[in-house]
């Protein structure tokens, strides 16, 4: 099952976030549970050849591969469809422009200007049949989410929402932090910016596209899940094994008590 049909279906889906550039280690990553693995590119260390291994190493543990590409890459969107990504995640789209572009880069024609060539998305992919069934599946087996982060972003939400090709939209609640502050602080759990971001998933969902969402804080799912977000990206490499560290020192020195 794809991640569009799981998303269409309204089931929750948890992203693990990957940040280090090695095929090992997001294999490491998608073993642990998560539906999906995000390789991110704007702030991680991932890169192209890090994208088009870690991409394989993904749907070798059958997770749904997603990229964040770098602000205003979208050539690089193409590309990562190109590698089998089934979802790409775009930051600071700010205008219907950018959406319009980053939608370009997405999808075929006639919805898009994607440029054909899925040289290893089509052998990764256990649906691939011929290049003319990829084709007439591919606009909707592929996910374009734009990122909702900044006060412009949260101005032009109904334009971008309106753009055929676009699919969805992630909030970034730490750069959104900042813009709804004035760059006065950085907390991606701000009570202030709350119905903000509720108002972002209700007029999401209302367009008929996903909304989706990072989260620095797990206990806060809930309440995302309540304003209708579906998809959830987790954390990152360090966070999980902060976490699993901590939690066998803890184990191991109560023993000695």
């Amino acid at each position: 099952m794809s991640l569009a049909t799981r998303l269409k279906a309204g089931e929750a889906v948890f992203s693990a976030w990957s940040s280090v550039p090695d095929s090992l280690t997001v294999e490491l990553v998608a073993g642990l549970g998560f539906d999906a693995v995000t390789l991110d590119m704007q702030h991680g260390g991932h890169h192209e050849d890090s994208v088009v291994r870690g991409v394989g190493s993904i749907l070798l543990r059958n997770a749904h591969p997603v990229v964040r590409v770098p602000v205003g890459r979208f050539d690089m969107a193409s590309r990562a469809l190109d590698f089998g990504a089934q979802a790409v995640i775009a930051p600071m789209v700010n205008s219907v422009d950018d959406a319009r572009a980053f939608a370009a880069a997405m999808k075929y024609p006639p919805v898009g200007a994607r440029s054909w060539g899925p040289t290893f998305a089509m052998p990764r992919s256990a649906a691939a049949g011929d290049g003319q069934s990829w084709l007439e599946q591919a606009n909707g087996d592929t996910l374009a989410l734009a990122m909702i982060e900044t006060r412009a972003a949260l101005a032009a939400l109904d334009a971008v929402l309106g753009v055929e090709g676009i699919d969805g939209v992630l909030v970034g609640p730490s750069d959104f932090s900042i813009a709804w502050s004035n760059g006065r602080v950085v907390d991606p759990a701000l009570e202030d910016m709350m119905p903000a971001i509720e108002a972002i998933a209700e007029k999401t969902r209302a367009a008929g596209k996903h909304a989706a969402i990072y989260v620095v804080d797990p206990r806060l799912v809930g309440r995302y899940h309540a304003m209708g977000f579906r998809f959830f990206a987790l954390g990152s490499e360090a966070a999980y094994m902060a976490t699993g560290a901590t939690a066998m020192l803890d184990a191991a020195r109560a023993s000695i008590r």
